[in-house]
């Protein structure tokens, strides 16, 4: 009797969204929860909250007060609740050292290479550390390969990547795709191309969903 076919997830988010950071380390529980009665293939694709964002970034309170009209106690109060939900889940949200909102083209462009070198997850887990814990600026193109480096990618190859501008038009098309789809927020967590989930949801539902497509399958 073969094996059924793992099962595809496509984890559409970006390095600079706090839900994404809390759905991935919910769904990382969820698969640890499900071990090994559920094969999975997890792909990570990119989207980014901030197309235009130039490169010297933004700063956080007025991105936010310009985007979505959030005042002062708003704001302090979101941070305090994706906080207190990213400790539920085991992650750290450092706040009051993320002073800016930066552009993630080249955060994605390493992610696509790092793909390609089997280290995508641990790149991508990396990354919003880098930038929600450590508070760091993953638009620089140093902390870029600082992170890579520091997970055992090759520093000179990551620099080419980024200097090159390799995967420009790959990104591009894969984040076009995404868009054609209808996926207008992150994180978006697509399975077997068929289901979808939204938000940054507890692991008991990524659990409970991935065992039903699983016994479908």
């Amino acid at each position: 009797m073969t094996a059924p076919a793992p099962i595809k997830i496509d984890f559409v988010s970006d390095v600079v969204c706090p839900w994404c950071a809390i759905g991935l380390k919910s769904l990382e529980q969820a698969l640890r929860k499900l071990g090994d009665d559920v094969a999975v293939e997890l792909h990570f694709q990119p989207f980014e909250l901030n197309p235009q964002m130039a490169p010297e970034g933004e700063d956080i309170g007025e991105h936010l007060a310009r985007k979505y009209g959030s005042t002062p106690e708003q704001m302090r109060q979101n941070q305090e609740a994706i906080r207190e939900r990213g400790a539920a889940v085991g992650f750290t949200f450092n706040m009051d050292k993320r002073s800016r909102i930066v552009n993630t083209f080249d955060a994605h462009r390493l992610l696509h290479w790092a793909a390609l070198e089997g280290s995508q997850a641990e790149l991508k887990q990396a990354l919003l550390a880098a930038y929600f814990t450590e508070g760091r600026d993953v638009s620089s193109r140093d902390v870029l390969v600082d992170v890579a480096s520091a997970i055992g990618l090759d520093a000179t190859e990551a620099r080419r990547v980024l200097d090159e501008d390799r995967y420009a038009q790959d990104v591009r098309a894969q984040e076009q795709f995404y868009q054609t789809q209808g996926i207008r927020a992150v994180p978006s967590v697509i399975v077997n191309d068929r289901y979808l989930i939204q938000g940054g949801q507890p692991a008991e539902v990524f659990e409970q969903t991935l065992r039903q497509i699983a016994a479908e399958g």
